[in-house]
């Protein structure tokens, strides 16, 4: 028996958990019409597959036809949700794994303009800002439906062989009776703390009732709104302990803050440059208190502090959400003494913005997440010849090709010409909150390191260089270089990158014309104004930074807002010309003619980059495909196996930012949907 405290099993009235690792409850947007089918089901097996104790599903899984899905929720008001559970349990069983399910009503924290039209409920008629839809206050029978509802899920989800369920209760309908912030009902449910969890015992005593005493109950709350209006920590301690004292409730999910914005849930759901494991202490503190059943998940990012959280006796049960989405295996690989081929999670939160844009969950450097079906996260040797790779440029799609393409047994040689693996990650990477992004690039570089790819570096290849290798595939990972012709007088503008890399200083005042709108601007944005300057962002987009999500957005609106930077939306720059010491932008806009004019110092320039692609031009003409990609072949998951040049002697491809400028997860997709089938 292992003596890590990670891997202890954990027990839980009846249930045997095999280890202290889960996943909490979070909607990956992966459903379809509300049922959790195969792409559901496949993500949450992998978890079970990789040895986690517990996944926890649905990001609130909603009980009631009034609280219609705010991003891809799951309808637990409907009976045909439970065969689809009882595949996606029998399938965690399978592999050792308990599974449970988040349920709610989400109260305020939705919108009413979509789905059945019902007006948006809450305790209140107090709007939340993140969602902005002006709720009805509960009625009696709304109270008596929604209870129904409640217990009418619960016994859905115990039919549908889950090993319980957990209650939502932070920023949702049923602490909204809980906290001053959203309680200003003058009835018998606000006043007391007795009243304001009149409607939880309600709730509580009809699931009881319905499926028993053996079927496990917890719920994810807020023990501390951490909030002059909200609920304070005096009262959420008593709360917590009145629960755990109750007999009606198995275990405690415990959050500090509130989540009614953007800037206020990027407290709770911490993204990386935030401290790690903000609220642990606190959760420690509760667990001491209640000597209760305690679980917790706040950017716990790695297994140090996972396993801390339990050798101290902080937490039964610790969360790595975020950091299972970046590698569902994380137990197994600590089972195997293989922690250093975890693949880290880096805090970049692309999964949880995408969401909250309204896609679905995706890893920024994980793509085989949410796409079990065609993407393997464990990548086989191949059954055919070893080939000889060869692949230029490392940055995220080079190394992630390099990576691929030695897993699958291959000799690969892999050319760049900086010192350094990176590409433009080590330009994102320089700026102190986001330094974390290098993970994505050293994990890559140490499995490269330890699949004996032969990595050049300071070597800018050109075509002989590629052909004096005889390979039998090349791959052109280059990436771009910044595009910012888009303006009259951009000899006088600097790029992005000048910024982020050093090359230029920041000008006293600075203009940014961001016609990108995701990290690249915004993140020279954060230098300019960190070095004192005067920025002014214009934008064309109707919205500012269009392409970051809320809780990516917070930290940028942050230091923008701190150093009184100017937001300029609707907006184009049209030409920049010299004026004495300085310049002069002319701005216009795509609504009328009028043009102003800004005198500024120095003037920045994103517009994404263009293809950095001369090697690829120069060994098209030897190569069987011409560098044709066979869209169909790639993305059914077969080889590529096209011919336009039969005389050709190698197949050529290009990837990433070398075929247009998109992102960091884009280009790690292109690698590994290719490679995976060499």
């Amino acid at each position: 028996m292992s003596t890590d405290p990670l891997l202890q099993p954990y027990q839980l009235k009846h249930l045997t958990l095999r280890n202290r690792l889960m996943s909490t409850a979070h909607e990956p947007s992966y459903s379809e019409d509300g049922m959790p089918t195969e792409r559901y089901r496949l993500y949450h097996t992998e978890k079970a597959k990789g040895g986690i104790a517990l996944t926890m599903t649905a990001g609130s899984a909603v009980v009631s036809a009034d609280s219609p899905a705010a991003f891809g929720n799951l309808y637990a008001y409907k009976d045909e949700i439970v065969p689809w559970l009882r595949e996606m349990s029998d399938a965690c069983h399978e592999h050792g794994s308990a599974i449970m399910m988040q349920i709610t009503h989400l109260g305020r924290r939705t919108n009413w303009n979509h789905s059945d039209w019902l007006p948006v409920l809450a305790p209140s008629p107090v709007r939340e800002p993140a969602h902005r839809a002006f709720p009805k206050e509960a009625e009696d029978w709304d109270l008596d439906r929604i209870v129904k509802d409640y217990a009418d899920a619960a016994e859905r989800m115990r039919a549908g062989g889950l090993d319980g369920i957990e209650i939502e209760a932070y920023g949702h309908f049923l602490d909204g009776f809980w906290s001053p912030a959203t309680n200003q009902r003058t009835d018998d449910y606000n006043g007391s703390l007795d009243n304001r969890l009149r409607f939880t015992w309600r709730v509580l005593d009809a699931m009881r009732d319905r499926v028993g005493p053996d079927f496990l109950i917890g719920l994810r709350m807020v023990a501390d709104e951490d909030w002059d209006k909200g609920l304070s920590r005096e009262d959420g301690v008593e709360i917590a302990r009145r629960l755990a004292t109750c007999g009606k409730v198995d275990f405690l999910n415990l959050i500090r803050g509130h989540i009614d914005s953007d800037a206020a849930l990027s407290d709770v759901i911490p993204i990386q440059g935030a401290p790690s494991a903000p609220h642990l202490d606190f959760c420690g503190e509760i667990r001491e208190e209640t000597k209760f059943p305690i679980f917790h998940a706040a950017r716990i990012s790695d297994v140090a502090t996972a396993r801390h959280a339990i050798a101290e006796g902080k937490l039964d049960m610790v969360g790595m959400t975020r950091p299972h989405i970046a590698d569902p295996h994380i137990a197994n690989k600590v089972a195997a003494g293989r922690e250093a081929d975890i693949r880290p999670c880096v805090g970049a939160t692309y999964c949880l913005d995408r969401i909250y844009e309204g896609h679905e969950a995706l890893c920024i450097h994980n793509p085989a997440t949410g796409r079990e079906r065609t993407i393997p996260h464990v990548i086989a040797r191949s059954d055919g010849p070893a080939k000889k790779v060869v692949i230029v440029g490392a940055g995220p799609a080079g190394l992630e090709a390099a990576r691929v393409a030695g897993e699958r047994g291959h000799d690969v040689v892999l050319f760049e010409a900086a010192d350094k693996p990176g590409g433009q990650i080590r330009l994102a990477a320089r700026i102190p909150r986001r330094r974390e992004l290098i993970g994505i690039v050293d994990w890559r570089a140490e499995q490269c390191v330890r699949l004996g790819v032969d990595m050049r570096f300071n070597t800018y290849a050109e075509a002989g260089d590629v052909l004096a290798e005889n390979p039998d595939v090349v791959l052109i990972a280059t990436g771009g270089l910044p595009n910012t012709e888009i303006v009259e007088g951009a000899d006088l503008v600097v790029s992005s990158w000048d910024i982020l890399s050093g090359d230029v200083k920041p000008g006293e005042r600075v203009l940014i014309y961001d016609d990108n709108a995701a990290h690249q601007g915004l993140s020279a944005g954060e230098v300019i104004v960190q070095a004192g300057a005067q920025l002014e962002i214009v934008t064309p987009e109707r919205f500012f930074a269009v392409d970051i999500g809320g809780l990516n957005h917070v930290a940028y609106a942050r230091a923008f807002d701190r150093a009184g930077a100017r937001i300029t939306i609707n907006k184009r720059v049209l030409a920049v010309r010299r004026a004495g010491n300085g310049l002069i932008a002319q701005i216009g806009s795509d609504y009328s003619e009028r043009v102003e004019e800004r005198e500024v110092d120095q003037v920045v320039v994103e517009h994404g980059t263009l293809p950095l692609d001369e090697v690829y031009v120069a060994l098209k003409p030897e190569s069987l495909n011409g560098g044709e990609m066979d869209y169909d072949a790639l993305i059914a998951g077969r080889p590529q196996e096209v011919v336009r040049n039969p005389h050709g002697t190698y197949q050529l491809f290009r990837i990433g930012d070398a075929v247009a400028s998109r992102n960091i997860h884009a280009a790690i997709y292109d690698a590994i949907r290719l490679v995976k089938d060499f």
